[in-house]
């Protein structure tokens, strides 16, 4: 079934991509890139639009597919690759079969280095693409005044350099270069200037950052400022120059990417094609589980299937792991390196189509997401039942004053604050955080069995062992030892302890369920300092009341009731103070702050 259009753009991601409509037939209207692929693709249906063709475009879509990518130059070069391949109805610019420029090393006796639009497989190496020209041109002038090279198309073999076959010209003569025509430079004198300048395409030019600085500072001591201002503009090009995209590579030529995400019911297979160093097209299948299939199993799967809906007919397959699909295609499973970059690329898009489906459950069917969520839990905390109502303790006391405690519910997963309750220690003198945790834990379950309320599947302790064996003392005085389940959670790894288990237990830092544990700890820590922090504030404007002779206990509370702090109370004047307790008292209570700062006059 189509998801609805409007379900479809409240899901998108908010980082750089490619976006792509299509009609009700499923044929493309048109790409665009998006620096926020959310904010773009909801502004074409929010706003009037005066150009008659854009109207008919939007009244023509009927859904919307993307492609996530590291950076807004990457999502640049995506779109020139897929509207120069899909060649959608409603793009107008780039369908030429112009592209971007790169820089080229050529593949010959002393190489040269120029731009070019064109590659040709001949062993030349390329490097780029580069969406903006000025960064080109930027590198050439750099390359070009650090290291003179050749700029003619001479044949330079030993042979025809040896017979004198060629003769130095004016670029010789002015200094550009240094007549490798006539012997008069080596081959290995020119190699090596060859690789310092592959390092500067690469990006790996701090030196060259550094000698361009110096000449800047120079020209400004001068009083050059225009040519100091030259040198400028081609620091910030290429301090902002990326040296590799990972959309355009000419080394991988002709691969197809399969990348799998999974949870409990589904998997997402990531398919990227790859021809001539570009990607040409991306599409995510969605497989539901029947069994305990593995990710292997279920790639495999995919792999066959989309190479026959796609009629894929390249020799090399680049996966996360080993796949046997026998013995005509070759697997590469990467581990560093462009082969890499572009799997982490199929990855990273895999879990957005993954992350898009889950938030659109959770709009359309929330009580999915939540069964979901719950059955993961219970998977991932080696739980025998869901945990559909979670408590959370966390004590909070400075030095053993005002100690309190704070229970914070969960219910379904999501927070139930009418249920949230605070306590004050009654039974412990001084910082004891392990009698505390004992004090209320029993308290607060000694209740609920008394007044026949609900219990708890799981209780969440903030701390490590010390207060998780605390809370046992108080499960086995009540007899609920068994009943319900417990854990502790230690802040500084996240380590999630379990009674009469010495080895924590570490869950994925990204994984839903640590996610709603880390939710429950930080609620209930926020919910106990607020409690804490009230109580001190009221605990020390009460202590410093109790010390004004004349003032008693009604008169205590009512200036607690209006002025809330001390701090308030001691800036009030005499006339603000007797408009609440009266001419008299106010006289007294003015004469004693006056006392305890004589400055304030």
């Amino acid at each position: 079934m189509q998801t609805p259009l409007e379900l479809q753009i409240q899901t998108l991601p908010d980082g750089p991509g490619v976006y792509q409509y299509f009609d009700k037939d499923g044929k493309i209207l048109y790409v665009g890139k998006a620096k926020n692929l959310k904010k773009r693709v909801q502004s074409y249906f929010t706003k009037h639009h005066d150009n008659y063709k854009t109207t008919v475009l939007v009244k023509k879509i009927v859904s919307v597919k993307h492609i996530v990518v590291p950076t807004e130059t990457d999502a640049l070069l995506l779109e020139n690759n897929l509207i120069k391949k899909l060649q959608p109805r409603y793009n107008v610019l780039l369908k030429d079969d112009k592209s971007y420029p790169w820089i080229c090393i050529k593949n010959e006796p002393f190489p040269r280095v120029f731009q070019t639009r064109r590659m040709i497989k001949d062993g030349s190496e390329y490097f780029g693409p580069y969406t903006s020209g000025k960064t080109v041109h930027t590198l050439l002038d750099l390359i070009k005044e650090l290291y003179p090279l050749r700029t003619c198309n001479y044949d330079l073999s030993k042979a025809n350099i040896d017979s004198g076959k060629y003769k130095v010209c004016l670029e010789y003569h002015i200094g550009n270069c240094k007549g490798p025509c006539e012997g008069y430079q080596t081959l290995q004198n020119y190699q090596d200037q060859i690789q310092a300048i592959r390092e500067i395409l690469k990006g790996n030019f701090k030196e060259s950052l550094k000698d361009f600085r110096n000449l800047m500072l120079e020209l400004a001591g001068e009083m050059k400022f225009e040519e100091a201002q030259k040198i400028k503009d081609k620091i910030e090009v290429l301090e902002n120059y990326q040296a590799r995209s990972t959309i355009l590579n000419p080394k991988i030529t002709n691969i197809d990417v399969f990348s799998i995400v999974s949870d409990e019911t589904m998997a997402y297979v990531n398919f990227l094609q790859i021809s001539h160093g570009a990607i040409i097209r991306s599409h995510t299948l969605e497989l539901k589980k029947k069994l305990s299939e593995t990710d292997q199993e279920l790639l495999e799967l995919a792999i066959v299937e989309l190479r026959e809906r796609f009629h894929l007919l390249s020799k090399e397959i680049i996966v996360p792991f080993e796949v046997d699909l026998g013995e005509t295609i070759k697997v590469t499973v990467p581990k560093l390196g462009d082969k890499k970059q572009i799997l982490d690329l199929s990855e990273r898009n895999a879990k957005h189509y993954r992350l898009d489906q889950l938030k659109q459950i959770k709009i359309v069917d929330p009580d999915r997401h939540t069964n979901r969520i719950m059955a993961q839990m219970k998977k991932d905390l080696r739980l025998s039942v869901e945990p559909r109502h979670i408590e959370c303790f966390d004590n909070s006391n400075i030095q053993g004053t005002n100690p309190v405690s704070a229970c914070v519910v969960f219910k379904d997963g999501k927070p139930s604050k009418k249920d949230y309750r605070h306590f004050n220690i009654k039974t412990v003198e001084g910082p004891n955080d392990f009698a505390s945790m004992e004090e209320v834990v029993y308290r607060r379950y000694k209740r609920l069995l008394d007044e026949n309320q609900p219990l708890p599947q799981l209780i969440v302790i903030d701390g490590g062992k010390g207060q998780l064996s605390s809370a046992l003392k108080s499960l086995d005085d009540l007899g609920l030892r068994g009943k319900i389940a417990i854990i502790g959670i230690a802040k500084r790894l996240e380590e999630l302890f379990y009674p009469e288990d010495p080895v924590p237990l570490y869950l994925d830092k990204k994984s839903e369920t640590l996610k709603i544990i880390q939710h429950l700890r930080n609620e209930a820590h926020r919910f106990g300092i607020t409690h804490h922090r009230d109580k001190r504030s009221k605990s020390a404007l009460q202590t410093s009341l109790e010390t004004i002779p004349g003032i008693g206990e009604k008169t205590m509370i009512t200036l607690l009731k209006h002025f809330k702090s001390v701090k308030r109370l001691q800036a009030a004047s005499e006339k603000q103070i007797s408009e609440v307790v009266g001419v008299s008292k106010a006289k007294k209570i003015s004469e004693f702050y006056k006392t305890l700062n004589p400055k304030k006059e």
